[in-house]
């Protein structure tokens, strides 16, 4: 089932080596699929030269829009920032994926055209094969297990950034949490289970970040670390106390 109207919407920081690329792919990739492709990219007030390249890029690309932000608030933020933007432009169908480029454009093109074919509401794209560091890969299995126990089934990799949307059921899910969360997806994943969304799940190939560093920016440096890194850690903990307030927490008498 062709798509009339297809957003991908994607948070950036400092991806100036590999977006161009990244957003080529999945331009080529989406056209087989849908009449009309938006893509929307929401940088996260870069150090590099994200934000140049975005804004040349825009200016030759009628389907690219770009928002800078005017200040760095994280990647929570910033994806339910680019959700909204993307909403705006009133799609058939929107697709999350991360500005770093770690999926092929051919597997965000099919992720995206399981909603129509398949008449459900979300698609998860799971990811196989991860090149991430085995702590990032332990605390995303780790929340799968606390997140499954809520949601009273297993919920394959919780968090992962490459979904697909009916745009009402994204609209409800972005209104349901507060604009700076740090995990949406986490959230997301809970409430489709316990609202009794049909989701379906896609494997997917996980490759390493396009660009220059291929470890990303969670930890600031070129070579990988062995072991979590003091600014990941404090983000966990953060993590887990927003998790619990927006999400665990059961309900107060009072209302509260």
């Amino acid at each position: 089932m062709h798509i009339s109207h297809l957003a991908v919407v994607m948070p950036a920081y400092n991806e100036a080596d590999g977006i161009p690329g990244f957003l080529d792919e999945i331009a080529t990739s989406t056209a087989r699929i849908a009449d009309r492709v938006s893509i929307v990219v929401v940088n996260d007030r870069s150090t590099d030269e994200t934000a140049t390249v975005l804004d040349a890029l825009a200016a030759t690309r009628p389907d690219l829009h770009v928002i800078h932000a005017d200040h760095n608030r994280g990647h929570g933020p910033t994806a339910l920032a680019a959700y909204r933007a993307g909403l705006a432009l009133d799609p058939d169908i929107i697709v999350h994926v991360d500005g770093d480029g770690q999926f092929y454009g051919d597997d965000i093109a099919r992720v995206a055209a399981t909603v129509p074919l398949q008449d459900v509401d979300v698609v998860h794209g799971v990811r196989r094969s991860r090149t991430d560091p085995w702590f990032r890969q332990a605390l995303t299995a780790a929340v799968g297990v606390v997140v499954g126990v809520a949601a009273g089934r297993r919920i394959p990799d919780v968090n992962t950034p490459l979904r697909a949307y009916r745009p009402a059921v994204a609209a409800d899910l972005v209104a349901g949490i507060p604009d700076d969360a740090l995990v949406p997806h986490v959230h997301f994943s809970l409430r489709e289970a316990r609202q009794g969304m049909t989701v379906r799940y896609r494997e997917v190939a996980s490759i390493p970040r396009r660009g220059g560093d291929e470890t990303g920016t969670m930890w600031g440096t070129v070579a990988a670390p062995k072991l979590p890194p003091a600014r990941l850690r404090a983000f966990v903990r953060g993590a887990a106390v927003e998790l619990w307030r927006v999400s665990l927490r059961p309900a107060r008498g009072d209302g509260r």
